[in-house]
């Protein structure tokens, strides 16, 4: 069973649009409402391929019911943790490029005891959990260590962790030595101070992110891929990439990437489970709002890995540049 965290979950409404001019009058031409948040939405792909989830969820005033309504009608397994203040809602306006705009709100502060209860909720369930999720922003107020704290209580119970934030929260948890953390682009060089053009540079910088701590690295390349370093010592890499013929929304692409590579084994499995994460991660694409794609929309065909010759300077995988996309 994979256990997910999310402290600042959200109801996402995404808008489809033909064009988006500022100050300008627009007609939607669809609008979808779906529960959100990292921690949710990984779950939510567990749960449409038949992979059993839990989430733990803080909620709050009527966007933090609907939510639990929303996600209570999608059959999803959860534990919910009231709190005082009100859940976020967050805007996607999508265009049929695939140019994605978000508008995501900050959250509710959430007290130390409401933060302790919601600890709690994910302790007492973690027992009898494979992976516990630790993922998405940090509402204001909480400690930016909080997910740090949390891999160093699972990891003396033997529970492997994986992480998936951004800014100072990520770096902290680097360091508490999760099982695998998942940054994209922007994250890596964010956490490294180091810019990214090539497949290369994203492969020194998740390297870098293993030195301090992270036991595997699974870093999305957006439109480019994704690349998995695994192993203790002496790392091994692979990289990956699959076609999107009609994108529509990247709005939880990356936590259905986590959750395909989770079901795939995990990184133990290697290439094998980039592939499955790639699978999930595209079809998760081409779907509207922030869908979670069903087996049936998953298309193992058109993914292609390789593993890589870590060493080799001369890898042409590794000369490959990126995409100005992250």
């Amino acid at each position: 069973m994979i256990l997910t965290l999310t402290l600042n979950p959200s109801l996402d409404r995404t808008i489809e649009v033909e064009s988006l001019t500022r100050g300008a009058v627009i007609r939607a031409a669809t609008a979808h409402l779906d529960p959100g948040g990292k921690g949710v939405n990984v779950s939510r792909a567990l749960l449409a391929n038949g992979v059993a989830s839990c989430a733990v969820i803080p909620y709050g005033g009527d966007e933090g019911r609907r939510l639990v309504e929303l996600l209570f009608t999608e059959g999803l397994d959860m534990i919910t943790v009231p709190v005082a203040g009100s859940t976020r809602s967050n805007v996607t306006i999508a265009e049929p490029d695939g140019t994605v705009t978000k508008i995501n709100e900050p959250g509710t502060a959430l007290s130390p005891a409401e933060l302790d209860a919601v600890a709690d909720a994910v302790l007492k369930a973690a027992h009898s959990a494979d992976w516990v999720v630790a993922s998405g922003s940090l509402p204001p107020g909480v400690p930016t260590d909080v997910y740090a704290q949390l891999c160093a209580r699972f990891a003396a119970a033997g529970i492997l962790v994986a992480v998936d934030t951004s800014g100072p929260a990520l770096s902290a948890a680097i360091a508490a030595a999760p099982a695998l953390v998942k940054p994209n682009r922007e994250e890596l060089t964010e956490a490294t101070g180091r810019p990214i053009a090539s497949v290369g540079d994203a492969v020194e910088a998740a390297l870098s992110l293993r030195e301090r701590g992270a036991r595997a690295v699974l870093a999305s390349l957006g439109p480019d891929g994704a690349i998995l370093l695994t192993g203790e010592g002496h790392p091994r890499g692979w990289y990956g990439y699959a076609p999107v013929p009609e994108p529509r929304s990247t709005v939880g692409a990356g936590d259905a990437m986590l959750a395909g590579l989770l079901a795939g084994g995990g990184p133990a499995a290697g290439g094998a489970a980039l592939a499955e994460a790639l699978a999930w991660a595209t079809a998760a694409v081409g779907l509207p709002g922030s869908r979670m794609p069903l087996a049936a929309d998953i298309r193992r065909d058109q993914v292609q890995v390789r593993e890589l010759r870590l060493q080799d300077a001369h890898e042409p995988h590794l000369a490959q540049p990126l995409r100005s996309g992250g």
